[in-house]
């Protein structure tokens, strides 16, 4: 299927915002990464930059849970899974040149305190990822409480252990973390 504007502007935004963050990114830069005529913002986003973020976060979300997904299904065993899943990605920041981590959280940082409509798609994006630990706990036999709130400390865990790598420049942190998952799910 073609790639129309509109998802160009979503692509586009999405990896600038992450990069930049909301304030640094201009919808200039982002017409000029997108490669979309200037027409097509306004056109499919009447409400210009904020409806662009709150669209682009959300296809972020999409796209990061079914990562998440696809990760925890390549084992039974919610902690191995899980485990797995942070290794891999360590695995993959230490090799990748890419600054992709924490898809979202730029954005939710500067825009959470006043902008209701962004703070809502990250909060929904946050969630999603949330529940697919949830679902896999639950699917090990975790009972649905302790496994909503597990949920939250390792989506927390990985964020963290994220940014920390980010800071550090290295994967230690990530590792760390993965390292750790069978004493907080024991």
């Amino acid at each position: 299927m073609k790639e129309t504007s509109r998802d160009r502007l979503i692509s586009a935004a999405s990896r600038l915002f992450q990069l930049q963050g909301y304030h640094g990114t201009g919808l200039n830069h982002i017409l000029k990464e997108s490669g979309a005529p200037k027409g097509s913002l306004y056109y499919y986003f009447p409400d210009g930059k904020e409806q662009l973020a709150v669209e682009s976060v959300r296809m972020t979300a999409e796209h990061v849970r079914e990562r998440i997904k696809q990760g925890l299904d390549q084992k039974t065993d919610a902690i191995e899974a899980i485990q797995g899943f942070i290794e891999k990605m360590a695995e993959q920041y230490q090799n990748d040149d890419s600054q992709e981590g924490v898809p979202i959280a730029a954005v939710a940082l500067e825009t959470a305190l006043f902008n209701e409509p962004i703070r809502e798609a990250c909060q929904s994006g946050y969630e999603s990822f949330q529940q697919v630990f949830t679902e896999k706990l639950l699917q090990s036999g975790f009972d649905e409480s302790r496994a909503r709130e597990l949920g939250v400390v390792i989506n927390s865990m990985i964020e963290g252990a994220f940014l920390l790598s980010f800071t550090k420049g290295n994967n230690e942190p990530l590792l760390l973390a993965a390292k750790n998952i069978p004493a907080l799910l024991k």
